[in-house]
């Protein structure tokens, strides 16, 4: 696959660091295979029983040499960035890694300070930037590549020519949402297959760098020699807009939460807008909005095309997505919300669904693919059916074709769990298709609160709904397990610490405009909280009266709420490394507050 995209596009650009530095196809064909082939590596490496070949572990996923390791018969895996030691020190030492390849110093502190635990640990390389101090096995990039200039090209023949197509070729660890994160093992046969199937071809992409989005990250753009452009450090603390304008990509793929932060970025900009402005973009953004929900895309009235050509088309470019024609959501859901939002910018975001075990994308959406909330339709090749259908048509999605995974690395019973005897992954996730195949999510088996009463009640409708009526919410949480009651904890959207990426005490330029239509003067969180601001209680108050209005029975209306001090976020736990959720911490974190509601 890597071959062909070097002929097909040798001296294009295959990938565009974070300083913008340009990696050319047509120089990494061979460029640093010798070492990772190299003999005298090799024996001092330990092979891995498991898989009788060595593995190489790397703690970054947008380097463009990592490829070379898998021609090698190495096995790559990832680390989040965002991970402390200790789970740093989990996934290695489960994946029994011997190379560990990090970006910078931040991130060999991390592995420096758990190396002596990692018994199969031989070699640990800083990709970018000078070491401070030499120490045994540690190695700078220009040392690593400098260690095999001897291995001859018909050594390194044989070694990409003995790849099976039913090898594992890549660890990819779930986020560990509600446990411990589990080694998926993919083979060449799982990642070529799916890079071709379940990717569509573009000039230029901008992905986000974490390991749920490495089929498009690396192999996509081997497939299509594709160009890769990779942001910043810092993109969510606020450098994603400016890499934006700077690559214009022609594709551009999120999280939910990317696309959120980039909602918060043009409403702060529209408010600092002048009257006129205001009133302006407010009117083309409802135009645009109409027009899609209402209206195919390509059957838009003169109205919808005065508001494009005079203010949207002018928002994007000021967003960097001038050039851009796809624009993509996954790794967890999207509020309805979010995706109202950029259709008022003419812009269609297109939801894919899938796991870690299904490769990545196992149904999506698509220009000629797309209805609102939807993930899409079945990739083509791939199987899918639902299972234990209830009365509205919700089932568990379960998952079949090429691009289903090996197992997970270790755990031979979880693996069993997980497929069954004829191959079909179970989700875990519930779903409904429409007529025509659209796929809906509608929640997952392991959220779904079971009440007291015994109704079953998936969560995120809920609070998705409870967040669209009130902007002011950034995370809601639905309790209720084995309750009397619903109840739910929420959150307020506040500004982010750019430093330290922890939630701040200070409120959102949205939720201080929120509390400025109620009357009220409070900018800070710790104003309102504990019963302080008593407009933006009523508010809320009669916000989750009006989502328990629309609840189809008395079992799924909210009973009680509070209001929690701090925000959801990653460093605090409450977030997982792809911005799930993280249920079982959270209820664990503010059990007193739970079993306040539920005293008699």
């Amino acid at each position: 696959m890597f071959r062909f995209s070097v002929e097909r596009s040798k001296y294009g650009i295959m990938a565009m660091g974070v300083s913008m530095q340009l990696t050319e196809w047509m120089g990494l064909e061979r460029l640093n295979l010798r070492t990772a082939s190299n003999e005298s590596l090799e024996n001092e490496l330990i092979l891995n029983r498991y898989f009788e070949k060595t593995k190489a572990f790397f703690g970054l996923d947008h380097c463009p040499h990592i490829y070379i390791f898998v021609c090698a018969r190495g096995i790559m895996a990832g680390i989040y960035t965002t991970n402390s030691p200790d789970a740093c020190l989990y996934v290695a030492n489960d994946s029994r890694a011997n190379i560990i390849v990090v970006e910078n110093q931040k991130q060999l502190d991390t592995i420096l300070e758990v190396k002596d635990k990692l018994p199969h640990l031989k070699a640990i390389v800083q990709y970018s930037g000078s070491l401070k101090e030499k120490l045994p096995n540690l190695y700078s990039w220009e040392e690593f590549m400098g260690l095999g200039p001897e291995v001859s090209d018909q050594e390194l023949d044989e070694v990409i020519c003995s790849q099976k197509a039913n090898q594992c070729c890549v660890l990819i660890y779930t986020s560990g949402t509600t446990g411990s994160p589990k080694g998926v093992m993919l083979s060449h046969d799982n990642i070529t297959w799916t890079a071709h199937h379940a990717s569509r071809a573009g000039d230029i992409y901008l992905p986000l760098s974490h390991i749920a989005a490495q089929i498009y990250d690396l192999w996509t753009g081997i497939q299509w020699g594709e160009q890769v452009s990779f942001a910043q450090p810092d993109a969510l603390k606020g450098s994603l807009i400016d890499t934006l304008r700077e690559v214009t990509p022609t594709a551009h793929m999120g999280v939910p939460r990317v696309w959120e932060k980039i909602v918060e970025k043009i409403k702060e900009g529209i408010s600092r807008c002048g009257y006129m402005k205001r009133k302006l973009v407010t009117w083309a953004m409802s135009v645009s909005l109409e027009a899609n929900q209402r209206l195919p895309k390509d059957e838009k009235s003169f109205l919808f095309t005065l508001a494009d050509s005079l203010v949207l088309q002018k928002l994007r470019a000021e967003l960097g997505f001038s050039n851009c024609m796809k624009f993509f959501s996954g790794a967890a859901p999207i509020g309805s919300e979010t995706l109202q939002f950029f259709l008022g910018l003419n812009i269609r975001l297109y939801e894919a669904y899938g796991m870690s075990e299904s490769s990545g994308p196992h149904f999506m959406s698509g220009p000629k693919v797309y209805r609102f909330s939807s993930c899409g339709k079945v990739v083509p090749g791939c199987q899918y059916k639902l299972v234990n259908v209830d009365g509205d048509g919700n089932g568990e999605v379960c998952f079949c074709g090429r691009n289903i995974f090996m197992g997970f690395l270790n755990l031979k019973d979880k693996t069993k769990e997980a497929l069954d005897e004829d191959g079909w992954l179970q989700s875990g996730d519930l779903g409904k298709v429409d007529e025509d195949g659209f796929l809906y999510i509608t929640g997952r088996i392991k959220e779904l609160i079971i009440t007291a009463g015994g109704e079953n009640i998936p969560p995120l409708p809920i609070e998705d709904a409870v967040k669209q009526e009130l902007p002011i919410i950034s995370n809601a949480m639905l309790i209720g397990d084995k309750r009397k009651f619903l109840s739910m904890l929420l959150t307020l959207k506040c500004t982010i610490n750019p430093e330290t990426t922890e939630p701040t005490d200070i409120l959102s330029l949205e939720a201080v405009e929120f509390c400025q239509r109620l009357g009220s003067q409070s900018t800070k969180v710790s104003d309102i909280i504990g019963g302080k601001d008593k407009l933006v209680y009523q508010s809320i108050e009669e916000g989750i009266a009006r989502v328990n209005s629309k609840a189809t029975s008395n079992a799924q209306r909210i009973q009680k709420c509070t209001i929690l001090g701090k925000d959801f976020s990653i460093v605090g736990g409450e977030l997982g490394p792809t911005m799930k959720l993280r249920r079982p911490v959270v209820l664990q974190m503010h059990h007193s507050e739970i079993e306040s509601f539920y005293r008699e």
